[in-house]
C-alpha cells in the first residue's frame, strides 16, 4: 500500500491521525534504498556510511561531506554518581517529534527558549525532512512502494533551514535523535515490521542525514558538526507503534534508549538492553482519567481535530499547561522520577500547545534541583549510577515520597538494615517497575 505524499513542504498536521482517547498515540551531573538516479549508494546499503578523510585542523569530514567530526559536543554536563543519602535532581526531558524548520520557525524559536532557560532538549528528526521530494524514491519504507510516505517532504528552503537548526541545536548541547522516516501507522504501518525491516528503516534514517549533499547537490553548505553514527542513540516510533521488534533492531544498531512506550512517572529500567524512557501518564485536569504527556494526546482528548472550536482554545491551553505542571509537581515533590514530555512543531488549535509548553519550560527549568536535559544526558547520568540505588528508587510509586526522607531512604544499605528500613513499606505503590 502506498502512503500519502505531500509536496507542499510545510510541516502540516499528519494526514492520518489515530485518535485513541485517554491512551496511546503519536504520540548527578550538572545535568544537567536504493534509488537509481545516481551511482551513490542507497540508504538501505549496510556499507553506505563512507570513511572520513584525513583530519583538517580540528574537523574531519565524513563521507560526501554531509557530516563531520568536530570533537566533543559542547555544553555537556559531567555525570556523577549520586552519593548515598542525597536527594536526586529532578530531570525533565522536553522532546520534539519530527523536528523540522518550516515557515512557522518553531525549531529555531524553541532553541532560543532552551538557551534562555539553561535547557538541553532532544529533537527527533524525521529522516525524510532532509530528502528533496524529487529524490523521494530513494526511500524504501518497509512494506510500501519506493517514495511512499505518510508525512510530506519539505521544500528546499525548509530543508536548508532544518539543516541549519540541526547544526545549531547540536552546538547548543542538545541531542539529535530519530523519529525514523515515513511515519506509517495503523494496520500497514510500523507495527507490522520485522526486526530486519526496522534495521532497514534505521539504516535509511542515518543515510539521509549522512548523504544530504548527495541528494540535494548543495556542496556549498557546511557539514553537520557531528558523526550521526555516534550521535544517534535513541528515538521514538511513529504513533508509539512497532516497539516490540524495534527494540532488538535498535539494540543491535547501537541505540542506548527508546522513548516509544506508554509509561508512568516512576524511575526507569532497561528493556532489551535499552533504557526504557517512555512518555508518561499525567493528570488531565477536569477529567476522570490520565493521558500521555504529549501535546497530541491532549488534543485527541479535547478537540479531536487539529483545528477545533476557537472558543474552546483558552480552556484547552490551560488544561495542557496545568496537566504538565501537575505532572511535574507530582514528581518534583514526590519520587523525583525523570519527567518526559513530548511535543510536535505544529500550530494545532491555533498554536495553543506551543504557547503552553513554552510557559512550562520557563516555569520549571530555572527551579532549584531541576535539570532540563536531553535523553542522551539523562542516559549518561543513569549509566554511572549504582544499580542498587536505581533499584531502590524504582520501589517508589507514582508521586510517592520516600518514608523518612531522602537521607534515610537512600542511606547506605548497611545503615538502613541497622535501622530496620531496608525494604519498602508494605503499602508503597508500584514496587519495582521494569
Amino acid at each position: 500500500m502506498t502512503g500519502t505524499r505531500r509536496g507542499a513542504g510545510g510541516m502540516a498536521a499528519l494526514t492520518a491521525l489515530t485518535l485513541l482517547l485517554g491512551g496511546c498515540s503519536d504520540a548527578g551531573p550538572e545535568p544537567g534504498v536504493g534509488g537509481e538516479k545516481t551511482s551513490a549508494p542507497g540508504p538501505d546499503d549496510e556499507n553506505a556510511h563512507e570513511g572520513g578523510q584525513k583530519p583538517e585542523e580540528k574537523t574531519r569530514i565524513l563521507g560526501d561531506g554531509s557530516t563531520s567530526v568536530t570533537g566533543p559536543q559542547p555544553h555537556q554536563p559531567t555525570p556523577r554518581r549520586l552519593p548515598p543519602g542525597e536527594k536526586p535532581p529532578q530531570f525533565v526531558v522536553f522532546s520534539w517529534d519530527g523536528a523540522g524548520e518550516d515557515g512557522n520557525r518553531l525549531f529555531s524559536h524553541f532553541r532560543k527558549v532552551a538557551k534562555e532557560n539553561d535547557a538541553a532538549m532532544t529533537y527527533f528528526l524525521s529522516g525524510l525532512y532532509l530528502l528533496p521530494e524529487d529524490e523521494a524514491e530513494r526511500y524504501h519504507g518497509p512494506g510500501h512502494e519506493p517514495g511512499a510516505s505518510d508525512i510530506g517532504f519539505l521544500r528546499d528552503e525548509n530543508i536548508r533551514a532544518t539543516l541549519e537548526q540541526l547544526r545549531l541545536a547540536w552546538l547548543d548541547g542538545s541531542e539529535i535523535g530519530t523519529h525514523f522516516n515515513g511515519h506509517f501507522c495503523g494496520p500497514t504501518g510500523v507495527d507490522t515490521w520485522s526486526v530486519d525491516q526496522w534495521k532497514s528503516e534505521i539504516r535509511q534514517a542515518k543515510w539521509f542525514v549522512e548523504h544530504w549533499k548527495t541528494t540535494t547537490g548543495w556542496k556549498d553548505m557546511e557539514p553537520l558538526p557531528f558523526d550521526y553514527d555516534e550521535e544517534l542513540i535513541g528515538g521514538r516510533t511513529p504513533c508509539l507503534e512497532g516497539r516490540d521488534n524495534l527494540l532488538p533492531a535498535a539494540a543491535e544498531m547501537g541505540f542506548r534508549y527508546d522513548s516509544s512506550g506508554n509509561g508512568t512517572q516512576v524511575w526507569p529500567d532497561k528493556e532489551g538492553g535499552l533504557w526504557d524512557l517512555p512518555l508518561q501518564q499525567i493528570p488531565m485536569p477536569g477529567r476522570s482519567f490520565e493521558t500521555l504527556s504529549m501535546d497530541y494526546n491532549f488534543l485527541a482528548n479535547q478537540s479531536k481535530t487539529v483545528d477545533g472550536p476557537v472558543a474552546m482554545r483558552p480552556e484547552y491551553r490551560k488544561q495542557w499547561h496545568d496537566g504538565l505542571m501537575q505532572g511535574f509537581e507530582r514528581a518534583y515533590e514526590g519520587n523525583r522520577a525523570p519527567y518526559i514530555i513530548g511535543n510536535h512543531f505544529e500550530q494545532w488549535n491555533g498554536g495553543i500547545y506551543m504557547e503552553a509548553v513554552e510557559n512550562v519550560i520557563r516555569e520549571i527549568c530555572p527551579k532549584e534541583d531541576v535539570r532540563c536535559v536531553s535523553f542522551r544526558q539523562l542516559v549518561e547520568w543513569l549509566d554511572v549510577q549504582d544499580p542498587k540505588l536505581l533499584a531502590r528508587l524504582r520501589t517508589l510509586g507514582v508521586g510517592e515520597r520516600p518514608e523518612g526522607g531522602w537521607q534515610e531512604f537512600l542511606a547506605p544499605p548497611e545503615r538502613r538494615e541497622a535501622a530496620g528500613t531496608g525494604a519498602p513499606s508494605p503499602g508503597s505503590e508500584g514496587a519495582a517497575t521494569g
